[in-house]
């Protein structure tokens, strides 16, 4: 046995003796591949969005003024209807009040006729009380001559007194016709008076013999409508709603700290509660536009800023902001943009006509103000940021930044200061920023 193993030995021996030793390694730095943009300084515009309800501008809710049967109605008087101005409606039986009219204007012929009639009774009372003077001056002529001639006891008693009683009689009916032409003003003043009340009414039934007829004010789409003819309709019933087309709001929702970025540094100090409509509007140099989106379904308008609305939301803390789409009918394109009409929930984009030079980054870039940076080294840096304003898809910075620098997109978990970074640059996410910064992409 001993030759076998004294030959395994020696193998060994010569196995061993002819390795070599192992090398030893240098230990290698882990990399970290992450996503970079460089950071670009460009003119930002400031932007916010709201979403809200549209509603027309105008709403006019027909309401019956008179009472009476309805006799006529528009052929196309029904709901989602499109009208134009002054098409007339529907009409209410106008008979009553034609009745009422004809009965006026016979009140006031014959008022007129009182009237005419009370003159000529003056004419005729001052002409008989002339002659009814000139009389009584004869016959107190004659009266005296009697009184003359009793003296001289040429004639009775009896004849003197008959001759007075001719002068009292005729003194009375002088009285008769001066108490007649004083009471001729005051009958004058009374006829007078009731003619203008006949006028007055007759006015009155003229206007409501015109309110028979109900007529469109303004170009209007027609919403719910529940009227037929021969339906009886009290006065102060509403009929139906007239939506205007020229105008379409929408009140949307704005963030309270969310507006201040609208308006530049000039504006601000010169904003303060007392300020008009008028005045807010020429501080809020600002263009607005209302989006509705449904699915893949896209529609764009064009608004204008209309009015700040007066109190803020007590739930939500957000201001209402009003803005209009001018003519949204004349608007429509047929398969891509629809009328915006009443109820449509929208996004409105508030946008700055002013532009502020910045450093921006993506939103996703921002950790707790703090960026990650990628130095000259490749090496990961954290840098503190001061933040002026964010935007939904990008930041804008006031200092902490320089233009150029490399800026880490990707999440680097963890974030080791100092360690090693293979970057790639994200160009489409660069382009996307800038898009959004310079107002040429929606924001989301």
């Amino acid at each position: 046995m001993l030759p076998p193993i004294a030959v395994a030995v020696g193998l060994f021996a010569i196995l061993v003796r002819g390795q070599k030793e192992p090398e030893r390694v240098p230990e290698k730095e882990n990399v970290r591949a992450l996503r970079v943009i460089r950071a670009p300084k460009v003119a930002v515009v400031p932007r916010v969005l709201g979403y809200g309800t549209a509603t027309p501008g105008q709403i006019w809710k027909a309401v019956s003024e008179v009472r009476g049967r309805v006799v006529e109605a528009h052929e196309e008087l029904d709901s989602g209807m499109i009208i134009k101005k002054g098409v007339e409606l529907l009409k209410i039986d106008p008979q009553e009040y034609e009745l009422a009219a004809a009965r006026l204007r016979a009140n006031i012929s014959q008022a007129n006729a009182q009237l005419a009639e009370l003159a000529t009774q003056g004419q005729n009372n001052r002409a008989s009380l002339e002659i009814e003077k000139r009389s009584l001056g004869l016959a107190e002529d004659s009266l005296k001559r009697r009184k003359e001639l009793l003296s001289k006891n040429a004639i009775s008693q009896d004849d003197v007194d008959r001759e007075e009683r001719g002068v009292l009689q005729q003194r009375q009916s002088i009285q008769k016709l001066e108490n007649s032409l004083k009471l001729i003003p005051a009958q004058r003043d009374s006829l007078a008076a009731a003619l203008k009340v006949h006028e007055a009414n007759l006015k009155q039934a003229e206007l409501d013999l015109k309110k028979v007829v109900i007529k469109a004010p303004f170009d209007c789409r027609l919403g719910e409508v529940n009227i037929e003819i021969g339906q009886f309709l009290a006065a102060g019933q509403t009929l139906f709603e007239a939506h205007s087309l020229a105008v379409t709001e929408v009140e949307a929702q704005f963030p309270a700290g969310r507006l201040g970025i609208l308006l530049s540094p000039e504006a601000r100090k010169n904003f303060h509660p007392g300020l008009n409509m008028k005045q807010v509007r020429k501080l809020f140099n600002i263009e607005a536009r209302v989006r509705v989106r449904v699915g893949e379904f896209f529609a764009e308008w064009d608004a204008t800023f209309a009015r700040i609305r007066e109190a803020v939301d007590p739930q939500t803390r957000t201001f209402p902001v009003v803005v209009a789409v001018a003519e949204p009918y004349k608007q429509v394109i047929p398969g891509k943009r629809p009328p915006l009409t009443k109820g449509m929930f929208c996004q409105v984009e508030l946008r700055s006509l002013g532009s502020i030079e910045r450093v921006i980054i993506p939103r996703d870039a921002l950790h707790h103000d703090k960026v990650y940076v990628v130095n000259d080294e490749n090496r990961l840096e954290s840098r503190d940021v001061k933040v002026v304003f964010e935007q939904s898809g990008f930041v804008c910075l006031e200092s902490g930044l320089n233009e150029g620098e490399r800026i880490i997109v990707s999440d680097p978990v963890p974030a080791i200061e100092g360690m090693l970074i293979a970057p790639t640059e994200d160009e489409q996410l660069r382009a996307t920023v800038l898009a959004q910064a310079n107002g040429e992409r929606p924001l989301k």
